[in-house]
């Protein structure tokens, strides 16, 4: 069985989500927030002391990244 994956591009606040959320639903799809997903190794690279934008040290951090990824009816968290 092929998958699809669908990503949606585009500038803040035009409403990627909302219509991600929507198509996801229609096509009985998991919807996925890679947003939070960066947003949980920003804030662990922070936490690390990291400069978030020295790609190598983010790198060598991510296998000590633990993060969880709920799916809910409306929305995923990532923690």
């Amino acid at each position: 069985m092929k998958s699809m994956q669908i990503a949606i591009d585009g500038p803040a606040s035009a409403g990627k989500s909302t219509i991600a959320k929507i198509l996801a639903n229609d096509l009985d799809y998991v919807y996925v927030d890679t947003g939070a997903m960066y947003r949980v190794v920003t804030l662990a690279a922070l936490q690390a002391g990291i400069d978030p934008n020295d790609e190598q040290a983010v790198t060598d951090l991510l296998p000590n990244v633990k993060s969880h990824l709920s799916q809910g009816r409306q929305h995923n968290t990532c923690t």
